[in-house]
């Protein structure tokens, strides 16, 4: 029987329960996909992140959902960063990760005890809003965008949080064209103590609605970043946990910020 490192980690929140659960597991190589796509359906999180170290400082990393492969993965990231910064002995000051379809990605520690990550942020378009998107959504938005997915603006983050979406229709929606169907993010300007409130609705991916979404937050970047000119603080209301992000727009690039808990640390056997 083998044995691999396993920690699960809430990322984007100060303590347990809060942010978005995320499995790491350390690799001296990648196993073969569906080993690994088996791996991430039985720790049956948001993303399970599997990272192989190619040179000092430097690793290559992998997300897998319950049922799929992704792109992109910010909560998965800062989950991968903290174990490695915490637990694995990394004493560097910034971590490389290197991955099969958004490039190299960034991480190093805050003076405040946050890690800061460094994305690329998505390009974005004007999308139509028609009556399918506001009948999945409960609600009609004043606008919306699309890029890695299809964002829904509102006028109140009251909206955000109270919305109650038809998981079903969003993950059928043919407003999405060439988007990632069956990925829809909601936002509002505004909120308690923060600029944005936002959720994320990812019913094809195998996540009904996911907890604290950095990805999404490189779209949220994109869209309101020109707009606001600054750093700004994010709200993902997920309903019974709740992400806090820091978000900035620095050119093509998005600064995701935020802290993280180790909740399990042990063995998985295979």
């Amino acid at each position: 029987m083998t044995s691999l490192p396993f920690y699960q980690i809430d990322a984007f929140a100060s303590r347990t329960f809060e942010g978005n659960q995320a499995c790491v597991m350390p690799m001296d190589d990648f196993l073969p996909d569906e080993t690994l796509q088996a791996i991430a359906a039985e720790n049956n999180v948001a993303e399970t992140a599997f990272i192989v170290q190619t040179g000092e400082g430097v690793w290559d990393l992998r997300w897998f959902t319950p049922t799929v492969e992704v792109p992109l993965c910010g909560h998965a990231t800062l989950a991968s960063a903290h174990a490695l910064f915490s637990h694995l002995g990394y004493d560097g000051e910034e971590i490389a990760f290197d991955t099969r379809q958004s490039g190299r990605l960034t991480v190093k520690r805050m003076p405040d005890g946050r890690y800061e990550m460094d994305f690329p942020a998505p390009e974005i378009r004007k999308m139509d809003v028609t009556e399918d998107v506001a009948t999945a959504l409960g609600a009609w938005p004043l606008e919306a965008r699309g890029g890695p997915f299809y964002a829904a603006v509102f006028a109140d983050p009251e909206d955000i949080v109270s919305m109650q979406a038809d998981l079903d229709l969003i993950a059928k929606l043919g407003v999405m064209k060439d988007v990632n169907r069956g990925n829809l993010g909601v936002l509002a300007a505004g909120g308690d103590g923060v600029d944005v409130t936002s959720r994320f609705f990812a019913p094809a991916s195998g996540i009904p609605e996911d907890p604290a979404t950095g990805s999404w937050h490189c779209m949220v970047a994109a869209i309101l970043g020109p707009r606001l000119k600054r750093a700004f603080d994010c709200y993902q209301a997920y309903p019974g946990r709740g992400a806090k992000i820091g978000v900035e727009l620095v050119g093509d690039r998005v600064k995701l910020r935020g802290e993280a808990v180790t909740v399990i640390e042990g063995k998985f056997s295979l």
